[in-house]
């Protein structure tokens, strides 16, 4: 039987802001839970352990929850390679110190 995941207690606080952030952002568009719940296709207990912030619930659950609030867009920049520096600082280390032109002659065509 596989061993039930712990996250880490930073993995914990940020799922605890993103589902306090979505509760703000229900009660901001003055929607009630219910509301919520059925335009994501869950229930409202689902949707009150999204507010909780509970690792648990999967990411397809968080995300059909910013969708119905209007905040889907946002998701897909997380891991966006553009916004990624550490991943571009260690691909930038790798480029080679020199570039050297082919000993091969190129040839042009008249066309």
């Amino acid at each position: 039987m596989p061993k039930p995941h712990l996250p880490s207690s930073a993995v914990r606080r940020v799922l605890r802001k993103l589902g306090t952030d979505l509760r703000e952002a229900r009660q901001r568009r003055r929607l009630t839970m219910a509301v919520v719940a059925e335009r994501a296709f869950t229930s409202r207990a689902t949707l009150q352990r999204v507010e909780a912030g509970d690792p648990s619930v999967s990411m397809g659950i968080y995300a059909a929850v910013l969708q119905a609030l209007g905040l889907l867009e946002r998701l897909d920049q997380l891991a966006d390679p553009a916004h990624d520096e550490i991943g571009r600082s260690l691909a930038s280390r790798e480029l080679p110190q020199r570039v050297r032109m082919s000993t091969k002659r190129r040839k042009f065509s008249d066309d």
